[in-house]
C-alpha cells in the first residue's frame, strides 16, 4: 500500500503531496513519521492506495505511526479549505490539532491509585495505620495513592503494597476545566413561542436556520432542546460563541442538562485541559462541543445540529492565516453532515437577515422575551448638555441618578464603555505631540494601576513619561476614558458600592472571564464595569439598569459597517437589563441623540434599522452587494514591502484592466494604521460586483510574498484599519 502525505511544514515549496510506503496500523488521518531528506518530520496521511505510480521499490517507508487524529470529514474540510483560502494544507491541517499536542508537548496524564489485593490478608493488631488504611480502600474500592499516603503514612501503604494486600494500578485522569463549578440551571418547559421555533427548525428542509430573538427571547433553551434531541438520535452537537467569555456560562448549561457529554475547547484553556477535552471528543466520550471561534474545528463526528450563537459577531472572522470566516466554514461542516445549522441572534447580521428574508435561510422569530416583560426602558443623556452644564466627568446627571436608585434597592448596574485603561492617550500641552508606540502608529493609553502606557494594537509596555520626548515640556495631559477611570470616578460617587472591571486587563489569568462572572452573578458585586465582552449573552436577573457610556464611540468609524456594529451592540448590550421580574433601565450617553442609527436602537427596530441600512448598501454597491478585497503587504524594512507592493500592483492592475465591469473601486495605499508591531503595511483595496476573480486575486497576491514580506488576501474584513 501507498500512503499519500502531507509533511508537517508550512511552506508553499512543499504544500504537495509526497508518497512513501505504508506500515502496519497506517489509516487515512494518521499522523506519522517520515524521512524527509535528512531528517524526520511528521506528516498526515491524506489518502491510502493501491501501488504508486513510480514504483513502490523507490518510495521511503513510513517510520511510524503517533495516532489517528484526522478524521475523513476532517480531510475533507481541510481540503476545502486550503483551495478557498490560498493556505498550505499543512498550516490548514493544524487547525483541527492543540498546538502543544502536534509538537509532542503534552499527553494524557495519569495517577497512581491503590485497590484491594489479597482478600485474605489480615494485618498485625500493632499495626494500626496499615489496617486503618486497608480497611479505607477495601470500604471505598480505590483510593489515589498520594492522598493514601498522606492520610495514613507512607510507610504504611508501601507496607501494604509489598505485602500484597493493596495493589497499585494506574488511572487516566481527564484535566476538565470548571470541574469543581456547580452546574448552573435545569431544562424548563418550553413555551408556546419556543416550541413553534423548535419545529420550524425541525420540519424545515434549509440548512441554514436564521433564530431572530429579542433579548431575553429564550434562544438558549431551544439551543439546548434542539441538542437534546440530537443526542437522542446518537449524533453529537457543535455549539459556536463569538466570545471566550460565553463559554464558562454555556458550559454549566450544558453540563447541567447533559453531564460529560459536553466538552470545551478554547485558547484560554491549559494545554492538559485543551488535550484532554479534545481527546473526549476525538473517541466520541463527550458529544458536545463548546467553544469560540476554532471550535469549529472540534473533532466530533456524525454532527447533528451546529448552533452558532451571536451570529452577527465580527470575532467569528479570523484575522491570522488562514483568515476563515467561521460561519462559512461551519456551513460547509453542516452540509457535510447533511444537519441544520442555527445562526442566533437578536442583532442578525444585515447578509443573514437579507439572506432569510429572501428565502435562502429559514427564518424564525421570537419577538418577546420570555417572561413577557418589556424591553428595558430607554433613557437618553444628551452629553452636550451635561458640558455646557460644567460636566466633565463620564456620568451624566441621568445616570449618576439611575445608579444611586439602582444601588439603594439592592440591585446591580452593568456599566459599558469599549476602551480599557485610564485615558485613551496623553499629550503635551506645551507643543501638542501625542507620545505613540515605537512599533506601531498609535498612540498609547494609560493605565493608572500600573502607572505605565501600553499599546494596544502590539501589547508593548512602556514607563509612564514624566517629560515631553519631544520638547522637554512636563505638562502632560491624559485625554479620553477608559474602563480603569470609570471605575475610580465610581468610587469616588459611591464609596461603598463593590466594583468589579472587566477587560482584557483583568481577565488574562486562567478562569479569569469565570471568576468575574461568578462573582458578579454570585452578588458579591453591585456595578460591573466593562467592554464588548460583558455586551451579549451574560443573563444576570438582578441586573435592572445599564449605562452605554460613549454611544457614539463605533458610530463615525471610516467603515461602513460602524453604523450596523454600533446598532448590534447598543442593542446587546441594553439586553442585559430587566431579564427577569424587575423592569430594566438603560442610560444612553450620547453627543448626537438624533442620529438614526441610535434612534432605531433606542426602540429596539431591528426591521426598521434593517430597511434602512438594507437601503443604503444597494444604492452605494456595498455588501451585500458587492464584496471589499483587501491585500495586505507588510515587512519589517519599508522598503522591502513596496518592492513586493509594486509587482502586486501591476499584476491586479492588469486585471482590473481586463474585468473592468467587475470591479466598483480599486486602488493602493498606505494602511489607515502604517506601522504595527514594527510591520509597515500598503494595500490594495478592491470592490467587486462578484466573487469569480477571487480566485485570480488570490493567486496573483500570494505568488510575490517572500521569506521576509508577508501578503495575504482578506475578503470583506472586519477591521479596515
Amino acid at each position: 500500500m501507498t500512503a499519500e502525505v502531507i509533511v508537517d511544514i508550512a511552506h508553499s515549496e512543499v504544500d504537495k503531496i509526497f508518497e512513501y510506503r505504508a506500515v502496519d496500523g497506517v489509516e487515512e488521518g494518521s499522523r506519522v513519521r517520515v524521512p524527509f531528506g535528512r531528517q524526520t518530520v511528521d506528516g498526515y496521511v491524506m489518502r491510502l492506495k493501491e501501488r504508486s505510480e513510480y514504483g513502490d521499490d523507490r518510495l521511503k517507508s513510513i517510520q511510524s505511526v503517533i495516532d489517528r487524529a484526522l478524521t475523513r470529514e476532517t480531510l475533507a474540510l481541510a481540503r476545502r479549505i486550503s483551495e478557498r483560502y490560498r493556505c498550505p494544507m499543512a498550516l490548514t491541517l493544524r487547525l483541527f490539532l492543540p498546538s502543544e499536542m502536534r509538537r509532542g508537548e503534552v499527553r494524557e496524564a495519569f495517577i497512581n491509585v491503590a485497590v484491594p489485593g489479597d482478600p485474605d490478608f489480615v494485618p498485625s493488631s500493632r499495626a494500626k495505620a496499615q489496617a486503618a488504611a486497608l480497611d479505607y480502600v477495601r470500604e471505598s474500592g480505590r483510593a489515589p495513592y498520594t492522598a493514601l499516603c498522606e492520610r495514613f503514612g507512607a510507610s504504611a501503604v508501601r507496607a501494604l503494597v509489598e505485602k500484597g494486600a493493596l495493589r497499585v494500578e494506574q488511572e487516566k485522569v481527564n484535566r476538565s476545566p470548571l470541574a469543581g463549578a456547580p452546574a448552573s440551571g435545569q431544562a424548563r418547559q418550553l413555551t408556546p413561542a419556543q416550541e413553534r421555533a423548535v419545529e420550524s427548525i425541525s420540519r424545515s428542509d434549509k440548512t441554514v436556520q436564521l433564530l431572530h430573538g429579542v433579548t431575553g427571547s429564550g434562544k438558549t433553551e431551544i439551543y439546548l432542546t434542539l441538542i437534546a434531541r440530537t443526542l437522542q438520535e446518537g449524533k453529537s452537537a457543535l455549539f459556536l460563541v463569538p466570545e471566550i467569555s460565553l463559554t464558562p456560562q454555556m458550559l454549566l448549561q450544558l453540563r447541567a442538562r447533559f453531564g460529560s457529554a459536553a466538552a470545551i475547547l478554547h485558547s484560554g484553556l491549559s494545554a492538559g485541559e485543551k488535550f484532554d477535552e479534545w481527546h473526549r471528543l476525538r473517541t466520541g466520550e463527550a458529544k458536545i462541543a463548546i467553544g469560540a471561534r476554532s471550535a469549529v474545528f472540534a473533532p466530533v463526528e456524525k454532527l447533528g445540529v451546529i448552533i452558532l450563537d451571536e451570529e452577527h459577531d465580527g470575532s467569528y472572522s479570523s484575522e491570522t492565516n488562514p483568515r476563515y470566516d467561521t460561519g462559512e466554514i461551519a456551513k460547509w461542516r453542516a452540509e457535510y453532515n447533511g444537519c441544520k445549522l442555527i445562526l442566533g441572534s437578536a442583532t442578525p447580521s444585515v447578509e443573514s437577515y437579507l439572506k432569510a428574508t429572501e428565502g435562502e435561510y429559514n427564518l424564525v422569530e421570537l419577538p418577546e422575551r420570555i417572561n413577557q416583560n418589556p424591553l428595558p426602558e430607554m433613557i437618553v443623556a444628551d452629553m452636550r448638555r451635561e458640558v455646557r452644564r460644567g460636566n466633565n466627568t463620564p456620568f451624566s446627571a441621568a445616570l449618576r441618578e439611575e445608579l444611586e436608585s439602582c444601588l439603594q434597592s439592592g440591585n446591580q448596574a452593568i456599566l459599558f464603555l469599549n476602551r480599557r485603561g485610564f485615558a485613551q492617550s496623553v499629550v503635551c500641552r506645551d507643543c501638542g505631540h501625542v507620545v505613540k508606540c515605537e512599533q506601531c502608529d498609535v498612540s498609547l493609553t494609560y493605565h493608572s494601576e500600573e502607572n505605565c502606557l501600553k499599546c494596544h494594537f502590539c501589547g508593548a509596555s512602556y514607563h509612564m513619561l514624566s517629560a515631553c520626548p519631544e520638547c522637554g515640556g512636563v505638562h502632560l495631559s491624559y485625554t479620553g476614558t477608559g474602563t480603569q477611570k470609570v471605575v475610580g470616578e465610581l468610587k469616588k460617587l459611591f464609596p461603598a458600592a463593590r466594583i468589579l472591571r472587566m477587560d482584557v486587563d483583568t481577565t488574562g489569568g486562567k478562569e479569569g472571564h469565570y471568576k468575574i462572572l461568578k462573582k458578579f452573578a454570585d452578588r458579591e458585586a453591585d456595578i460591573l464595569v466593562g467592554t464588548q465582552m460583558i455586551a451579549k449573552g451574560h443573563d444576570f436577573p438582578s441586573v435592572t439598569l445599564v449605562g452605554i457610556l460613549d454611544a457614539d464611540m463605533s458610530l463615525h468609524f471610516s467603515d461602513y459597517r460602524s453604523g450596523e456594529r454600533t446598532f448590534q451592540l447598543v442593542t446587546q448590550v441594553s439586553g442585559r437589563s430587566g431579564r427577569a421580574k424587575e423592569k430594566g433601565k438603560v442610560v444612553l450617553q450620547t453627543y448626537d441623540p438624533d442620529n438614526y442609527i441610535l434612534r432605531f436602537a433606542m426602540d429596539y427596530d431591528y426591521k426598521g434599522f434593517f430597511r434602512h441600512e438594507i437601503g443604503m448598501r444597494k444604492a452605494t454597491s456595498f455588501p451585500p452587494f458587492a464584496r471589499i478585497v483587501r491585500v495586505m503587504v507588510t515587512a519589517e524594512e519599508e522598503g522591502k514591502a513596496l518592492d513586493v507592493l509594486k509587482p502586486v500592483w501591476f499584476s491586479l492592475q492588469e486585471l482590473y484592466a481586463q474585468n473592468r465591469e467587475k470591479f466598483l473601486f480599486f486602488n493602493k495605499m498606505k494602511s489607515p494604521v502604517k506601522r504595527i508591531q514594527n510591520r509597515y503595511r500598503y494595500q490594495v483595496l478592491m470592490r467587486l460586483t462578484d466573487d469569480t476573480l477571487l480566485p485570480q486575486i488570490y493567486e496573483r497576491a500570494l505568488r510575490e510574498k517572500t521569506r521576509d514580506v508577508l501578503v495575504y488576501v482578506e475578503e470583506n474584513p472586519a477591521n479596515l484599519s
